[in-house]
């Protein structure tokens, strides 16, 4: 099965998971790190993540995966919180974080710059990344030009 393939296998068996639990799946990821495959579930919940919520999932999702066996090659099974800086990947991120203080980077420059921070206004129809710059002026960037999107926390208001 190929990795788009496995993802989507393991968000359908996750999914109803991490909802009996009060949790939110916010991604699966299957990756390649050295010799090494990690099969990553990222879960999140308002209050925060406890590590009981990790090992809850990771009990109740072990059993689904060895059962519909969609990983061919040995793989290491992570259950994580999104962290508080939190990368942007997929509509229901955009839509989630909504509002929060973003960090964009670009493949290229453009007006002179790769980065930019502001608030996050959202997606656009055009499918491109809205932000309120922090002169108060708006600018939408086109997703295949955008490299990464992650939130930032500002360590003066913790």
């Amino acid at each position: 099965m190929k990795k788009e393939g496995i993802v989507e296998t393991v968000r359908a068996l996750a999914l109803p998971v991490t909802e009996r639990f009060g949790l939110t799946l916010w991604d699966v990821e299957y990756v390649k790190e050295g010799s090494e495959w990690y099969l990553r579930i990222v879960i999140d919940k308002p209050e925060g993540v406890t590590i009981e919520d990790c090992e809850a999932v990771h009990l109740a999702i072990d059993p689904l995966l060895d059962e519909a066996d969609p990983i061919e090659d040995s793989y290491h099974l992570e259950v994580s919180s999104p962290g508080l800086e939190r990368t942007l990947t997929s509509p229901f991120h955009f839509e989630a974080c909504r509002g929060e203080e973003v960090e964009l980077r670009l493949y290229a420059p453009l007006d002179g710059s790769k980065s930019y921070v502001g608030e996050l206004l959202g997606l656009t129809d055009e499918n491109k990344i809205a932000l309120k710059l922090p002169d108060g002026s708006e600018k939408a960037f086109e997703r295949e030009k955008v490299s990464s999107v992650k939130t930032r926390v500002s360590f003066d208001e913790i």
